[in-house]
Formats: structure tokens, C-alpha cells, sequence
């Protein structure tokens, strides 16, 4: 959308800082722009009814009468899908927070500036609204399936793995591949995982897809190697497929039928699930790695981590959330907290991996601090296996 057709609210008390900040709206474009001196004049603008819906609110953390937080909560209640930037006196590390307090409320934060603004910093975050990044899942657009839709689309044999390259960072090769499971709907086309997922969660039978997954990474990983690329494979398994009594023998069976060794194959949990002192899964996890598996913990940072604990598990892998890299090249406290996650990957002697790499100053920031692997959208999307030799072929000629 042109930055021109966008209604802008612009929430600030000071009349002299209101206007500044409209004065940089209208010469970047902006065609609307509506003032608000206060926090309950600002929410006015937000009723239904009020026509055109304001697109994007700059709003000031020491707005009177009705603060910003307050605000950001009550536009949060309300559900509403205004793009938000909060420009505050404050220091980096409160702009910071008030953008995940933001962000937990449900509201689509695009940033945070602090004062004075300057209008490229606040163009940049505009740009944010105007070209969103494109969905991780795949194609959402169809209602979450029942557990009976899903168990028929499984044996219709409709889900398929798809695969996103693992980039080591001081060299530019291509060191493995992580499985993202798509439900290729006869319908709906190529779905991510927030439309068949839930069904499988509440039903407790992840282990469906999940053996499913298994099965067709390791064909995967076959057919790869016996076209000359003999590729690692990192696959999602959940916390009770990995726990029951058969999985061991199961997964051997597999690797045999394919003749695939297992240090070939990581799995991949979640930080929630790892962090358990069950001594039988934790016994699994020893075995696992015993017999040559990878294993690697997942959206890193998004749980509660015990330290202690996490030092006990056998992981190869400590996999860094996308929320604490995207935009940390900008954001000091994100960068703060990147470094702390890379800083502990190296003292437990595991490789780090970057998720959600979506730019150049990504990469670069990731590079000059010693992360050892990323993935994300400036790299590849998820594909097929069969689309994956011409993209690695384009890659090694890009590098």
C-alpha cells in the first residue's frame, strides 16, 4: 500500500512535538493525518465506526490523562490491527519493554523511537507496515481442521516435509537441512502448521505427523545423497514421540530401511520440553546422542529456563528464537540478549543457530558476533526436497 492512502493518528501531548511529528508525516507523503493531546482523545480514534481506520498510531509514552500504557492496553483488549510506534524520552532498555509489554498484548508493535525523532528512523519503521514480512507457516488462509480432517489428509498421504537450508556463517556453505511439516491441502493449497496442529494437540497425537515427518526426511535424505550431497537433516519431533517405549527401535528400523546414518539425523525439541528432570526421558536424550544423533533445542529464550538443568541435557544444537534476531543489528537490548545466547552456546562447547535471518544487517551482525549457523527467509524459505539441489547449486555460485 502507498504511504499516501494510510490514516495516521498521531498521539502526543506537547503540541510543539505533535506537530513535528506531523510536519515529517506530511513530507514523507502522508495524504491523513489526525492529532490526538491525550490518551482518550487517541482511543476515540480507535472506535468502530470511525472512518477511514486509522493504519498506523505514533504514539507518545507521556501522553496525559489516559498514559500509553493504559492505551496500548485497551487497543489490545479491543483487538485492533492499527500498526503502533511508540516514541518516548525514555531509555533504550524501557523502550524495549514497553514494546514487549506491546507485543504481549496482542498489539501490532512496528517499533519503538526515542526522542527526538528523526524522521528517517521513524520512515524505516513505517516501512515495516507497508512491506510486512510474508508468513513463516506456508498458506494459513483456511479455518484450523478438525482431528478427523487431519487424520484423513494424513492417510491420504497429503503432508510432506518441507526443507530450509542451515547456513554456517564464517564459511557460507550449506551444512544442513531443518524439516518445517505442510499439509498440501486438495483444497486450500500448501498449509502451515496453525491450521492442523492444534487438532493434533488437543487429540495428543502429534506423533501422527510426527512419524509421518520422520519417514519422508529420512526418504529425503536418501534420495540427496544418492544424488551427491550427502546432507544432514535437523527434524521437529514433540516431547512424547521422543518419550514413548518403541521410539528407539522405530527410528532404527527407519534409518536402516534407508540406510542413513544416524549422525546424519538431529531432532529438534523445544525448550519447554528438554527442561525435564524425568530421569527416563532424560535417559533417552543420553541414548540418543550415544548412538550418534544431533539434538537441538529449539525457539531458545522463549522458555524458562533452569541453567543448571539445561547444562545436564546432551544437546549439539542451542537454536536462538527469531525474536532475538530479527532487528537485533537496531536494537540494542535484543542485541544484548543475542550475545548472551551466543555467549552461552560457547561456554557449553554447542553450536549455536540463528532462526528468522530476514536481512543482510542480520547476517552481518550475526557474522562480527560468532554465531556459528543461521537460517531464515534472506537465505531461503522452506521447499520442497526436489527444489533443493538447484537452489544449492545458485547458492555455491553466489558464494
Amino acid at each position: 500500500m502507498d504511504i499516501a492512502q494510510l490514516h495516521f493518528l498521531v498521539a502526543e501531548g506537547d503540541q510543539v512535538q505533535r506537530h513535528a511529528l506531523a510536519d515529517i508525516l506530511v513530507h514523507v507523503g502522508v495524504g491523513r493525518i489526525t492529532q490526538a493531546p491525550d490518551g482518550h482523545t487517541a482511543l476515540r480514534h480507535f472506535s468502530a465506526g470511525i472512518t477511514p481506520p486509522v493504519d498506523i498510531a505514533i504514539i507518545d509514552l507521556a501522553l496525559p490523562g489516559m498514559d500509553a500504557l493504559e492505551l496500548i492496553r485497551r487497543l489490545g483488549e479491543a483487538r485492533c490491527q492499527s500498526g503502533v510506534i511508540i516514541v518516548g524520552a525514555q531509555s533504550n532498555a524501557v523502550l524495549f519493554s514497553v514494546e514487549t509489554m506491546a507485543s504481549a498484548c496482542g498489539v501490532n508493535v512496528l517499533g519503538a523511537i526515542g526522542k527526538p525523532v528523526i524522521g528517517s528512523r521513524l520512515v524505516a519503521l513505517i516501512q515495516n507496515h507497508l512491506q510486512p514480512s510474508e508468513a513463516r507457516g506456508g498458506g494459513d488462509a483456511a479455518p484450523a481442521a478438525s482431528f478427523a480432517q487431519v487424520g484423513q489428509g494424513l492417510q491420504n498421504r497429503e503432508f510432506d516435509p518441507y526443507f530450509q537450508p542451515k547456513i554456517e556463517l564464517e564459511t557460507g556453505q550449506v551444512k544442513g537441512l531443518e524439516m518445517f511439516a505442510r499439509w498440501r491441502h486438495p483444497l486450500y493449497g500448501v498449509l502451515g502448521p496453525a491450521s492442523f496442529m492444534p487438532a493434533l494437540e488437543e487429540a495428543r497425537r502429534v506423533d501422527f505427523l510426527d512419524w509421518t515427518m520422520i519417514e519422508k526426511s529420512v526418504a529425503a535424505c536418501r534420495k540427496l545423497h544418492d544424488q551427491g550431497i550427502p546432507i544432514s537433516f535437523s527434524i521437529n519431533v514433540d516431547q512424547t514421540t521422543l518419550a514413548h517405549p518403541q521410539f528407539m527401535e522405530q527410528i532404527a528400523a527407519c534409518l536402516e530401511r534407508y540406510q542413513i546414518m544416524a549422525d546424519y539425523i538431529t531432532f529438534e525439541m523445544t525448550e519447554s520440553a528438554v527442561l525435564s528432570t524425568d530421569p527416563h526421558f532424560l535417559e533417552r536424550l543420553l541414548r540418543l546422542r550415544m548412538k550418534g544423533f544431533g539434538l537441538a533445542i529449539d525457539d531458545y529464550g522463549t522458555g524458562r529456563s533452569n541453567l543448571q538443568l539445561l547444562a545436564r541435557i546432551p544437546f549439539s544444537e542451542l537454536k536462538i528464537d527469531r525474536s532475538f534476531v530479527d532487528g537485533a543489528s537496531k536494537r540494542a537490548a535484543i542485541g544484548t540478549v543475542l550475545r548472551s545466547c551466543l555467549g552461552l552456546a560457547r561456554s557449553l562447547d554447542r553450536k549455536s543457530v540463528a532462526v528468522g535471518v530476514e536481512t543482510k544487517q542480520d547476517w552481518d551482525f550475526l557474522q562480527g558476533l560468532g554465531c556459528t549457523y543461521a537460517q531464515g527467509y534472506y537465505i531461503a524459505k522452506p521447499m520442497p526436497v526436489e527444489d533443493f539441489p538447484a537452489w544449492l547449486s545458485d547458492w555455491q555460485h553466489f558464494f
